[in-house]
């Protein structure tokens, strides 16, 4: 739930690397904000007046360290003010500076003005990315969610089995998350990855995630419950179907994500931040995925619910499309009643 997504910038980077020491050099020279000045830019075709106590406002900030001279465009009817942030491009302040600006400092200079101000910049745009993910990530997974829920439900011909696989996905990622947060943000164990400062999570790692992980987590359900599934319809015996299926499966789950995580794992070697972020991710939540949750929770819950795993209403059965088991199953049959 601390998740911050943002995009890491050179001051990430190690400190042997060229990009890092001019970095160091300009924020030593010139402040930390000097590395992600905030550009504004005015309408001010209707009003012209308006720019110097726009610079003034902006000045008296507490989170503005500087104001350059604005550039006036009378032609344009433009113009361009730069400010200097007092906190570096990746510190929490500035985003909050960004935001008091918008919401507060430039309507408040620009009342009664038909003039409009509008906040940019590498640092305003990586604010508004990161903004941006956090709003549309929530429903991409529940797009996703619903529809593996439907598709799990048309294959296994169960409600709580597909509800089962949604809920413990959604533990996996969020495990994945938080150790991402403990690492990059709250700087934990940094050292050990040879990560230097701590930085925000880059905004679209936390989507591709979701998406490889749902993907990974979903093959090793289907390969775990297709077992479990064959072994019920042939016994009737929750029990044994869970023992078996696991005892047939287990195995080539765990080796899978074993390869997986050895993968992923070999990107933390990296100097790249977000490559070391993306293999950290993906590396904890496939061991989560594959062994807390595939070979502890799933066979735990199934045993715990019994019959009720394959409990599906008749009046959705019937209007359920045969995939999967149960047409295989007819499929079967029906070669089975052929004559020889």
């Amino acid at each position: 739930m601390a998740l911050r997504v943002g995009i890491p910038d050179d001051g990430a980077l190690p400190e042997a690397r060229t990009e890092r020491q001019a970095y160091d050099l300009v924020a030593q020279g010139f402040g930390p904000g000097s590395n992600g000045p905030v550009v504004i830019a005015v309408d001010i075709a209707a009003d012209p007046g308006v720019v110097d106590t726009l610079v003034k406002a902006v000045a008296a900030d507490p989170g503005i360290a500087a104001v350059g001279s604005p550039e006036i465009h009378p032609g344009a009817g433009v113009a361009v003010v730069v400010a200097i942030p007092t906190t570096g491009p990746q510190d929490a302040a500035t985003h909050e500076t960004v935001e008091r600006l918008r919401a507060d400092v430039l309507p408040n200079a620009l009342a009664g003005s038909p003039a409009r101000a509008h906040v940019g910049g590498q640092t305003a745009n990586f604010a508004d990315v990161g903004a941006r993910v956090n709003e549309r990530l929530p429903v991409l997974i529940a797009a996703v969610l619903a529809m593996a829920f439907v598709l799990l439900m048309l294959v296994f011909r169960s409600v709580l089995v597909p509800l089962k696989a949604v809920g413990l996905n959604l533990l996996s990622i969020g495990a994945a998350h938080g150790v991402m947060v403990m690492v990059f943000q709250w700087g934990w164990a940094a050292g050990l990855i040879g990560l230097e400062s701590t930085v925000p999570i880059v905004s679209f790692i936390p989507m591709f995630m979701f998406a490889i992980l749902f993907g990974l987590s979903m093959d090793y359900e289907v390969f775990l419950l297709s077992r479990v599934r064959e072994e019920y319809v042939a016994t009737g015996d929750n029990q044994v179907s869970i023992v078996n299926g696991i005892a047939m499966t287990g195995r080539v789950i765990t080796s899978a994500a074993l390869i997986m995580i050895s993968v992923f794992f070999a990107f933390v070697l990296g100097e790249d931040a977000s490559t070391k972020m993306f293999g950290l991710g993906l590396a904890t939540a496939i061991l989560v995925d594959a062994t807390l949750v595939r070979m502890v929770l799933v066979p735990a819950t199934m045993t715990l619910l019994g019959d009720a795993n394959w409990w599906i209403p008749g009046w959705v059965d019937r209007r359920l499309p045969s995939v999967g088991d149960e047409a295989g199953d007819r499929a079967a049959d029906q070669l089975v009643a052929l004559p020889s």
